[in-house]
This record gives C-alpha cells, sequence and structure tokens, in this order.
C-alpha cells in the first residue's frame, strides 16, 4: 500500500508532468544555442565530428550518448572552457567561440551544475550559497532575499547549518543547483544530476527542474545522464551522440522510435512509460 508521503510526492511527480507538458504549447521558437559544424579533436583522437544543433528557448533539452561519445565537451563548448578546432558557438544569435569563460557567465547567462564537488564540504549550505552570491550579486540586502528564496524553494531550511560534507546525495544536488541559479541563468547545464540518487531524490529533482520552466520559459537546461528513461520523461527534446555525430535529435517520443538510436544506444526494448 502506498504511504501518504509516497502518495504526495507521487501527486507532485504527476503535476510537474502535467504543467511541462501545458508549457509545451507556448514555448518559443526562437533559436538559444547553436552548434554549427562543430569538430573537435586531442592531438590525433577525434571528439566531436561535424555536429550540428540548435535549442530553442524555454527547452529541456536531454543530452544522450555512451561514455566517452563528447558529452562532456559539448558542455565545456557551451562554457567557454573548450574552443572548437572548427565550426561556431552562437548563444542569442551570437557567435561566442572565442569569449572567454567569464563573459559567457556574466554576459550570456550560462551557468553549470557539475556532476561532483561544486561545494566547500567545510562550510555550511548557507555559507556555500553565500560564497556565490557575493560573487554574483551586488548588494548586501538583495544577497540575502535570494538565498533565502533559494533555501525555499529547494527546501533546505532544515540543512542550512549543516557542513556540506554530511548532507545526503540528493540535498548536495539541491545545493548545487541552487547556486547555479543566484545568477539567474538563462542557460542551465546539469551534468549527470540524478547520479547516485534513490528513487524519491530522483522524483524530487525531476518536479524541481520542471518547475524552472514555469517561472522563466525564456530559460534553457540542457541535461546529460545516463537515466534516459528519467532524463526523457522531462525533455522537450533529445539528442544523442554516437561515433563522434549527432544521430537523432527529435522528441522522446520521436527518439525512441529511430532506429538509428535503437540500434546505436537504446536497445529494441526501451520505453519511458
Amino acid at each position: 500500500m502506498m504511504t501518504k508521503k509516497k502518495l504526495i510526492f507521487f501527486i507532485n511527480s504527476m503535476m510537474a508532468i502535467i504543467k511541462k507538458f501545458y508549457i509545451t504549447k507556448f514555448k518559443q521558437e526562437r533559436p538559444k544555442i547553436e552548434l554549427k559544424n562543430v569538430s573537435v579533436s586531442f592531438k590525433k583522437r577525434q571528439i566531436l565530428d561535424n555536429i550540428s544543433f540548435t535549442i530553442r528557448e524555454g527547452e529541456i533539452c536531454g543530452l544522450l550518448g555512451p561514455n566517452g561519445v563528447g558529452k562532456s565537451t559539448i558542455f565545456n563548448l557551451i562554457i567557454g572552457l573548450l574552443k572548437p578546432n572548427y565550426g561556431s558557438i552562437i548563444i542569442d544569435k551570437k557567435v561566442v567561440t572565442n569569449l572567454p569563460i567569464y563573459l559567457r557567465a556574466s554576459d550570456f547567462k550560462v551557468s553549470i551544475v557539475p556532476q561532483y564537488g561544486g561545494l566547500f564540504l567545510d562550510l555550511t549550505c548557507y555559507q556555500n550559497l553565500m560564497a556565490i552570491a557575493d560573487l554574483v550579486i551586488e548588494e548586501k540586502k538583495d544577497r540575502i532575499f535570494k538565498i533565502e528564496k533559494m533555501i525555499s524553494k529547494f527546501e533546505l531550511d532544515a540543512v542550512k547549518d549543516i557542513k556540506s560534507k554530511y548532507l545526503s546525495g540528493g540535498q548536495k544536488k539541491r545545493v548545487n543547483l541552487a547556486m547555479a541559479l543566484l545568477s539567474d541563468p538563462k542557460i542551465v547545464l546539469m551534468d549527470e544530476p540524478f547520479s547516485g540518487l534513490d528513487l524519491m531524490a530522483i522524483r524530487n529533482l525531476k518536479e524541481t527542474i520542471v518547475n524552472l520552466q514555469t517561472e522563466d520559459n525564456s530559460r534553457c537546461c540542457i541535461i546529460s545522464d545516463h537515466a534516459a528513461k528519467d532524463l526523457l520523461s522531462i525533455s522537450d527534446r533529445g539528442i544523442i551522440l554516437a561515433n563522434k555525430k549527432v544521430i537523432a535529435h527529435e522528441t522522446p517520443k520521436d527518439l525512441i522510435n529511430n532506429k538509428e538510436a535503437k540500434r546505436l544506444y537504446f536497445g529494441d526494448a526501451f520505453n519511458i512509460n
């Protein structure tokens, strides 16, 4: 029998999914991020070979593919840690290929939620948030207001004075996401957000990600994760990488019926129901 707590989580998760599909009707078609004919190689090893794709405003895009296929490389290209050997990176219709990381963060509001790290383990949750707020928010009163808002939004009040090294995996993920959102980013990159979380924590995080869309439909989220079922259940479109190429860039429904995606990634038995 389902407990009251589990029932509440289930209802909240379903409401988040319904909300996402309602918002989809009103998504803007304007491109937010474009990679055009991008190739990357390290020494003699080719990582990405002439890939192109567009991610629109308001979109949640799932980035899928086996280990070593180039998902982290794409994140590094978008935030400015890496330049392509060939091709262009475009944000808001402006070429940013040679723009340094700090200008992409400040001028184009790009933020990343790392898979590992990101927290000062000997600082409390509140102190971690303040460390980032000091860098991205000028006025002290605004910093305090924004931190309190994030603590409330991510239900961190009970752990705000606990050192980060004592937080659970799910709590650490929420603190990392709260830190990334302090600067009001328009592009949020999430690296393996569901990794290491239990079922309840994954449901909570999925709901949180979908709710971000309701608050700002010009923001786009790009999420890389191996949990294809969880990722595609909240994605508007997915990108599958294999053999140094983008082999599919479609809605979840179309992706799982894509013969090439089945052959190289999903397999025949995969579904998201």
